[in-house]
């Protein structure tokens, strides 16, 4: 009975100083009231076991979620068929129902966070704009629809060989103006052919916060692991993030996550990225990776739905029938 008072005003007393137990006979935590085997993070802390906390002096305020949309091309620039060869609009609703998963889960984790989702379309057709609404109609989360049109850009951009070249500079502009203007906080830009994991939104965002706390900076996040990461000698680091491993990186696509501030700093490279189409594309996004951090988790919490043959499409190690399968929103 002693013995059980002392243990008691000593819980109370680390809790009071900021400290945390672990009973490792019993694998519980009795400050946190939670099993080791749990998420063991709060709204103050990530903490990793056995690596101990970190104090979250980044926290993050707000998510703006850019869903850049077309409907009619199939995959740009290229004369492939995706992964499953369903027509593309089936990539973009299941793209857009994985997300509405995610942002769900971010939601329910994270109580605090403001998240604003605006689609951006790239020209959809009368039928193709009529699915899309009716998924996001019967969804809780409030997505603003823009339907954008690359006449808005023609005097900026350019002339291109074809007006799909155009559209997609264009549209990509658009977003990133949109970002630059809108965000507050977060901005997560996200094409329409990707797949994400239920837990991507929190997996992101609670690491953004542990990683941006520890380097006291802000960064860049990738959520696929793609297989073009792995096909040259280039060094990497390896980090903790809330859940999993992440891998610094030098390249990524359109899809990517970062800070308002990021997008102000760096605004040069991301509009000269739409004035003209560069070889490789993301040609002065790439050169932003030399001075800032980058990430992309090991293994993926997004997978790019391209052609199975492509090396910036398909990740390693998953399953991607059973994600398609889930993602069926019918």
């Amino acid at each position: 009975m002693k013995k059980s008072i002392t243990k008691k005003i000593f819980i109370k007393i680390c809790k009071l100083l900021g400290f945390e137990i672990i009973d490792q006979n019993e694998f519980f935590s009795p400050t946190l009231n939670k099993s080791l085997k749990g998420d063991l993070s709060n709204d103050e802390k990530s903490i990793i076991l056995p690596l101990g906390e970190v104090k979250l002096t980044r926290k993050i305020k707000s998510l703006l979620i850019l869903f850049r949309t077309n409907t009619e091309i199939e995959i740009w620039d290229q004369n492939k068929r995706r992964i499953f060869e369903f027509p593309k609009i089936e990539y973009v609703l299941r793209s857009l129902y994985s997300l509405i998963k995610s942002i769900k889960y971010l939601k329910d984790k994270n109580k605090k966070i403001d998240i604003k989702v605006k689609i951006i379309d790239d020209n959809s057709n009368d039928e193709n704009l009529s699915k899309i609404n009716n998924l996001i109609k019967n969804s809780p989360i409030n997505i603003e629809i823009i339907n954008h049109k690359k006449e808005d850009h023609t005097n900026i951009i350019k002339k291109q060989k074809n007006n799909e070249t155009l559209a997609n500079l264009s549209s990509l502009l658009k977003c990133f103006e949109i970002g630059k203007n809108d965000g507050e906080d977060l901005v997560f830009f996200v094409e329409d052919d990707y797949l994400h994991f239920k837990t991507c939104l929190y997996e992101m965002v609670s690491t953004y916060e542990r990683i941006s706390s520890q380097l006291n900076k802000d960064l860049f996040i990738c959520p696929s692991d793609y297989p073009f990461l792995y096909m040259n000698d280039k060094k990497t680091d390896l980090l903790i993030g809330s859940n999993r491993h992440w891998r610094t990186i030098n390249k990524t696509l359109c899809t990517f996550l970062t800070s308002n501030y990021m997008i102000k700093k760096y605004w040069d490279n991301l509009y000269t990225t739409c004035l003209d189409r560069h070889d490789p594309f993301e040609k002065y996004m790439n050169t932003i990776y030399e001075k800032e951090i980058c990430i992309s988790p090991i293994k993926s919490l997004s997978i790019h739905l391209a052609n199975i043959n492509s090396s910036y499409g398909l990740s390693p190690f998953i399953d991607y029938k059973s994600l398609w399968d889930e993602n069926n929103y019918t």
